[in-house]
């Protein structure tokens, strides 16, 4: 029996369509797209067996995170629910034999002359069997397993729309009175961590505008908003005020396995600064950015660039004809440069983020 992706199709040609037009940009956004598509997906789809609703997924998978390479989280979550699928299966399957050998126990128990009404209740227990392969009712296998695997896509989605919370959750303890933070740019993951430990400690930002997005503007704007003591500084003071910054606070697009990560361009700079003054570096980000990549070319090979025209506008006329311009949107931090990573699951430094790849998605499905 082949699986069969026609109810969905018309909602995963619309997300390729917003990657490739970048209408859907940053982490968290393209993931929660990701998980919403793939539910309908799921949802949807024909299928006998764990090997047909894995390759669907997998199909899936592959096209979006070719609409756009450069969003990592949507491969991330895809590699998430696989991992998800497989152990919600995996805990099916064996319940499902644990029942089958109950039956054939008791049933023999009957057979030494106990009452038939102890085999007519073991056996009702096995009514919902998971049965691949079925070729009286083909879709029987899909119809048992979709509502455990509908519980599974809930549980990430959950995750994602609680990410905010639970890595604020103890900001507090890595935050003290009167201390200076530094941050770059505008992140919805650092701007929340600064406000909940705003309920608790009274603390200064320095927040670097980012040019040339400009981006920390409204950070900054919004830290004040929020009684945060906040100052603007320009890209180009960060290393001179890095001597009175106590703490680094960093957001990450990717989190590579060997512990390095992409983030806004601007952070490079900053990180490099706070290892000459001994200043610790901690990056706020989720688990959903997670992303089993490991090459030797991270540096060069997977940048993403934002418009040229922001840094220098074409009405230049014969001088844009002259020069290249390369705008980066992000920089490769080494993991030599990071002390701590804060997730909603914890607190992990850079050394053990193998570990957490290890456990989060299937070696299998590093490539899609």
């Amino acid at each position: 029996m082949a699986v069969d992706l026609h109810g969905s199709q018309k909602a995963v040609e619309t997300l390729v369509s917003k990657l490739r037009r970048r209408q859907v940009v940053g982490s968290r956004e393209a993931a929660l797209e990701t998980v919403l598509v793939l539910r309908q997906v799921v949802s949807k789809a024909r299928f006998s067996n764990i090997d047909q609703l894995v390759s669907l997924i997998r199909s899936v998978g592959k096209r979006l995170v070719e609409a756009q390479p450069k969003e990592h989280s949507v491969g991330n979550t895809v590699r998430k629910l696989l991992h998800h699928i497989r152990e919600e299966y995996n805990t099916a399957m064996k319940a499902n034999a644990s029942t089958s050998k109950t039956v054939y126990s008791i049933s023999n128990f009957v057979l030494q002359g106990q009452p038939r009404s102890q085999n007519t209740a073991a056996k009702s227990e096995g009514t919902l069997v998971l049965k691949e392969d079925d070729p009286d009712d083909p879709d029987s296998f899909a119809r048992v397993l979709k509502p455990v695997l509908m519980e599974a896509i809930q549980d990430v989605l959950d995750e994602l729309e609680t990410v905010y919370d639970n890595i604020s959750k103890n900001a507090k303890d890595h935050i003290h009175s009167d201390e200076i933070i530094l941050t770059i740019g505008h992140s919805k993951t650092v701007e929340s961590f600064l406000k909940t430990a705003a309920h608790n400690r009274s603390f200064t930002v320095i927040v670097a505008e980012t040019g040339p997005s400009y981006n920390g503007h409204e950070m900054a704007r919004s830290l004040s908003a929020s009684g945060i003591s906040s100052f603007l500084v320009p890209d180009s003071s960060i290393y001179a005020i890095m001597s009175r910054v106590n703490k680094v606070i960093l957001s990450a697009h990717a989190i590579l396995a060997n512990g390095g990560m992409f983030s806004i361009t601007g952070s490079l700079l900053a990180a490099n600064a706070a290892r000459v003054h001994s200043t610790p570096v901690v990056v706020c980000a989720g688990q959903f950015k997670l992303t089993p990549l490991w090459n030797l070319y991270h540096d060069f090979g997977a940048l993403d660039f934002a418009d040229p025209s922001a840094v220098l506008g074409f009405e230049e006329g014969n001088l844009v004809d002259k020069v290249d311009v390369l705008n980066p949107y992000y920089d490769y931090v080494g993991p030599e440069l990071i002390d701590v990573y804060i997730t909603n699951d914890g607190d992990h430094p850079p050394s053990s983020v193998y570990r957490l790849i290890k456990e989060t998605y299937d070696d299998d499905d590093h490539e899609l």
